[in-house]
């Protein structure tokens, strides 16, 4: 197994360990949650440059690269719906239009076509991981008992729309359009596959 490859394996590792640190339900636990989530994030970056880069570009990692930042963002945004951070509607949309594109990538290969990932979905995974991660962070410092006022502005900063945020809120609102916009702009573009007579 290539380097890349095994970074793309250890972001999977690094999701069931952060599922696990969580589960614990403190701010220890949060606060191991929100650095494993930051890695993995960072890690997808990394994976993907360095197998275009050294030539290591292969089927297997054509394959985990998408899903495991799927059960990555996946896992996160279910874990801030049960604290009430991110309504279950969001979380479904944002799942199902993920199993619809992998969908629709897979029609295409059997139809000996690509379909190239577009902008509008890049932008909208930055944002889901802003979101997330901004919802990890206020959870961390929310279960701390004594907050120093650099942790304390980022309290502030980070706090949910019910306690008068905006990055928190802001950052899933985007994200949940351009979860509808580039959802869409997949379906339009496999049109032509969709209506194919098998």
């Amino acid at each position: 197994m290539n380097l890349p490859n095994t970074i793309t394996f250890s972001r999977l590792v690094m999701t069931a360990a952060f599922v696990a640190a969580v589960s614990f339900r403190n701010a220890e636990g949060y606060g191991i949650g929100l650095v494993l989530f930051v890695i993995a994030a960072i890690s997808d970056f990394i994976d993907g440059w360095l197998a275009r880069k050294m030539g290591l570009v292969t089927p297997l990692g054509k394959l985990m690269d998408p899903l495991a930042d799927k059960i990555l963002v996946s896992a996160a945004f279910v874990f801030l719906t049960e604290h009430k951070l991110c309504p279950v509607w969001v979380t479904a949309l944002i799942i199902g239009r993920e199993f619809l594109v992998t969908g629709l990538r897979q029609i295409a290969v059997e139809a000996g076509q690509v379909i190239a990932a577009d902008n509008l979905g890049k932008w909208k995974t930055g944002f889901q991981l802003t979101f997330c991660i901004t919802g990890l962070v206020w959870l961390t410092l929310d279960h701390m008992d004594d907050l120093n006022p650099f942790l304390a502005f980022f309290h502030w900063l980070t706090k949910p729309w019910a306690q008068g945020g905006w990055v928190m809120p802001l950052s899933l609102w985007i994200a949940t359009a351009l979860t509808l916009i580039s959802g869409w702009n997949y379906v339009w573009s496999s049109r032509d596959l969709l209506r194919a007579k098998r």
